[in-house]
């Protein structure tokens, strides 16, 4: 098997070294990865901040048309790509391909932003005493970004920090996570071919404790992370004079109604609570249902998960593959068998063996346990009911976490008392808290994370306002 490379100052290297990129389903070999040496991680920090000096004035046809391109080479190669996410990372093909399509979207959004433009005027004779004056309000880039990126979205996850970066003319470096690193070469790849200058993309597939010491690097004056809370406020905490986006975690709250749609609910909760096996930061992981309800929903929703198909993720029809390692199955068994020694009663699931963990549903937990307090990252969902909407708003809030949550209503008044009640960064009515459109602001509150990714949102991120003021001027 020949070296995969990774891509500084527009060469492709193999470094000193290689490492293995495993399959969590098979153990197979997928990859070998070259490894980035002290002088690569160096030279990558000095091309960025030098690439600066120009990227930041380069026109937005130049931008757009790259993005367009690289947009263009995602579609054309959509199974290829999606093959590539189920095998280093383990996601089903039939979610890997979703990704795939959906990193499309994820550049051609970034480049109808940049066409779109937000520019503004200000009227600044306002008062009598400022005069006859009008101001220019612009963005501008702020200098290079480190992207730090987890596995469970191995491509369009890099996309979201990658296509907004090179959006607004800033270079971006990624670290992308050592488990699951191809995605960002793979758009390595298709960035080579557009005619952006040559350090606005690089990729260092490099450990933590190197990623460590590029975040204290001066020269990098954004980091964009999505990742675990304690990763993420360590890096924000480095220094404080440094722009950090942060994605961190959550135990996301869906509420059912007894007004609502119980089949299309339940439905939805067996997806977004398996879909990723669980490894996604917007998974669900408690469900608040109306006590009238209660009884009628959990056996439609233990029928539901129960018709999910565990297994292969190369099989299309497979809806929930592995977690990401055995370590991981041996950890979440250890937190289902904690809540069971508690008094939770397993309603289904609840066994891992191998890299699987079986779809699990908890009842009668307690708001103390690790299954519905801490976030747990495996296909593992607790159910409770509640006596008020105000009681579910009230739980939902229960939690360091604060990143999305879902409520099945058809009350429009409730949605809208949810809306500004439930802290948290989106509130999807009628849906999954692991619902996402990808240019929709994305972030969260609390430990969930700082700032807002969305491809328009994440540029505003990565860009500063600044206005200039014409004075004297016929208004």
């Amino acid at each position: 098997m020949s070296t995969r490379p990774f891509l500084v100052n527009g060469d492709w290297r193999t470094g000193e070294g290689t490492f293995e990129v495993k399959s969590p389903f098979d153990d197979s070999v997928v990859d070998e990865v070259g490894v980035p040496t002290d002088a690569d991680v160096e030279e990558a920090a000095a091309t960025a901040h030098e690439t600066f000096k120009t990227s930041q004035h380069l026109p937005i046809h130049v931008r757009s048309e790259a993005l367009d391109h690289i947009s263009k080479r995602l579609s054309e190669t959509i199974d290829e790509n999606a093959k590539l996410i189920a095998r280093e990372g383990g996601k089903p093909l039939k979610w890997a391909t979703v990704e795939a399509t959906r990193a499309v979207s994820t550049f051609r959004w970034a480049s109808e932003v940049i066409r779109h433009g937000n520019d503004e005027m200000m009227r600044l004779d306002t008062e009598a005493s400022l005069g006859s004056r009008m101001g220019l309000l612009r963005r501008f880039p702020i200098g290079p970004v480190l992207g730090i990126t987890p596995f469970n979205f191995p491509l369009n996850l890099v996309a979201h920090k990658v296509a907004p970066a090179l959006g607004v003319g800033a270079p971006i470096v990624v670290k992308p996570a050592s488990a699951t690193p191809i995605g960002s070469l793979r758009l390595a790849e298709f960035f080579a071919e557009t005619d952006l200058p040559k350090g606005m993309y690089q990729v260092l597939p490099v450990r933590s404790k190197v990623a460590d010491g590029m975040a204290r690097d001066e020269r990098y004056r954004k980091i964009s992370f999505t990742g675990s809370a304690a990763i993420g406020w360590y890096l924000k905490n480095l220094d404080p004079k440094k722009k950090v986006t942060l994605e961190l975690g959550g135990n996301a709250g869906v509420i059912v109604h007894s007004d609502a749609d119980l089949d299309h609910a339940a439905a939805r909760i067996a997806f977004g609570g398996y879909y990723q096996a669980g490894q996604s930061c917007i998974s669900v992981q408690r469900v608040l249902v109306a006590s009238e309800v209660y009884d009628d929903f959990a056996i439609r929703l233990v029928k539901q998960i129960e018709s999910l198909k565990v297994g292969d993720p190369m099989d299309p029809t497979v809806d929930v593959g592995p977690v990401i390692d055995k370590g991981e199955v041996t950890r979440i068994g250890e937190w289902v068998q904690e809540a069971v020694a508690q008094g939770a009663e397993l309603l289904c699931g609840g066994t891992g063996e191998g890299p699987m963990f079986q779809p699990t549903l908890l009842s009668q937990t307690t708001p103390e346990m690790k299954v519905r307090c801490e976030e747990i990252f495996g296909p593992v969902v607790t159910i409770s009911p509640y006596q008020t909407f105000e009681d579910a708003l009230a739980e939902v809030n229960n939690s360091k976490y604060g990143l999305q949550a879902g409520v099945f209503t058809n009350d429009i008044n409730r949605a809208f008392e949810a809306h500004r009640t439930l802290e948290v960064g989106g509130v999807i009515v009628n849906d999954v808290s692991a619902f996402r459109a990808d240019q929709m602001p994305y972030g969260g509150s609390k430990d969930s994370g700082f700032g807002r990714e969305g491809l328009r949102f994440a540029m505003e991120e990565m860009t500063e306002p600044r206005i200039m003021v014409l004075s004297h001027v016929p208004l």
